[in-house]
């Protein structure tokens, strides 16, 4: 029997989890085409990317760029735009199958509507999109007939087990954590963290920011969140477990006590691929796992006095509302400013929660409101850095 190709939207191409996704479609050519290639200002990875897999269509979100993807493509029939706006109109393109939104950050939500607005299914690998607008992406997933498949590692190991789980409550859920760089030091060891520490991540290769965020535990209370969405659970279902082997990418407990554990090494190809491909497992040549080769696994409380985003987290999921885009916004703005060396890392947090205290609150917000707060924020946490007004 002949197999139907996946045609495949790829936003954000040429960062760490695009050029992962590219790898896959590589291996399994007879399973996958792309249709879409975007980027936001990488044009000469994008150009080397759009001849290699001959896409319909290519964005670059740079305006500046576009005569140079575009002189670089024409011969080859390769349509080439610019801007934001075309970023989230190509997502509608009736030849996609699927969308992969490895966008970074609040970017990633508008494209991500539209595609689901399109019926266009979801890999996602965008977690802010859930975090600022979770309760509205799931209410426009179910009104479009939508699916989303998780592609973070954790939410694709809870995911993969809940296949063939449907009417069986779960318990609870363990979202296991690395730790980080910096896992077992206390608060008076980070006063003079650099950026060139925190970006050291023991495991896992990946881009600056989500490696600042793993720095900070942010990351996994981004992942909290984006839990609580994707899986619908009340915060009293969430834990995290700090393991720094990266193995078990995480677990689900269900109510007669029974946990079911996703383990593999740490590698985002796997759960890229297991994503484009559900509902099959696709043959691959990746590195296979070893008991030998890990004889002890390890498990640790998170430490969330130390670090303290996990904790602001935690409480911005329990606020709801237009909270969590207020915790990413202002996250957003810190790390940038961390990244340039306008903020201390133990700072970052004390910006974050100012602006969860002084941005209003809003019960149940319309994507107008979260665009609002977005702005309000990233403005307000910008004078926190200008100003020097942090803890």
């Amino acid at each position: 029997m002949e197999i139907k190709k996946k045609n495949i939207a790829l936003l954000g191409s040429t960062g760490s989890i695009g050029t992962q996704a590219l790898e896959v479609v590589n291996a399994h050519p007879e399973r996958f085409v792309v249709e879409v290639l975007t980027a936001n200002n990488n044009s000469d990875l994008l150009i080397q990317q759009a001849k290699k897999y001959k896409p319909n269509v290519v964005v670059i979100t740079n305006e500046n760029k576009y005569k140079e993807v575009n002189d670089a493509l024409f011969n080859l029939g390769i349509k080439v735009y610019a801007g934001q706006q075309s970023l989230e109109e190509v997502v509608e393109n009736e030849n996609i199958d699927i969308v992969l939104t490895a966008l970074v950050g609040y970017s990633g939500l508008k494209p991500t509507i539209r595609a689901i607005k399109a019926g266009k299914n979801i890999a996602l690998a965008n977690k802010e999109t859930l975090v600022v607008a979770g309760d509205l992406i799931t209410k426009l997933c179910q009104q479009y007939g939508v699916s989303i498949y998780p592609v973070d590692s954790e939410h694709s190991a809870i995911f993969q087990c809940l296949v063939g789980e449907r009417f069986n409550p779960i318990e609870k859920i363990y979202l296991t954590a690395s730790g980080g760089p910096f896992r077992g030091k206390k608060r008076e060891e980070l006063l003079q963290i650099t950026k060139e520490q925190a970006l050291k991540h023991p495991n896992w290769e990946m881009g600056f920011k989500i490696t600042i965020d793993s720095a900070s535990m942010m990351n996994k209370g981004l992942e909290v969140i984006e839990a609580k969405w994707l899986f619908d659970l009340k915060a009293e279902q969430i834990d995290v477990v700090v393991h720094p082997q990266s193995v078990i990418h995480s677990a689900v407990q269900f109510t007669d006590g029974s946990i079911i554990a996703q383990l593999g090494i740490p590698d985002m190809k796997l759960p890229i691929q297991y994503a484009l491909g559900f509902p099959e497992r696709l043959e691959n040549n990746f590195k296979r796992f070893s008991f030998f080769d890990y004889p002890e696994l390890t498990f640790e409380k998170a430490d969330m006095k130390t670090f303290r985003n996990l904790q602001l987290a935690f409480n911005a999921m329990e606020k709801g509302g237009n909270i969590p885009c207020v915790l990413n916004a202002a996250n957003e703005i810190v790390v940038d400013a961390f990244l340039k060396d306008k903020i201390g890392f133990l700072s970052m947090s004390d910006v974050i929660e100012n602006c969860l205290e002084k941005i209003t609150f809003v019960q149940n917000p319309t994507l107008e409101d979260y665009v609002n707060t977005d702005r309000e924020t990233r403005i307000l946490a910008n004078k926190f850095i200008i100003n020097g007004h942090i803890n």
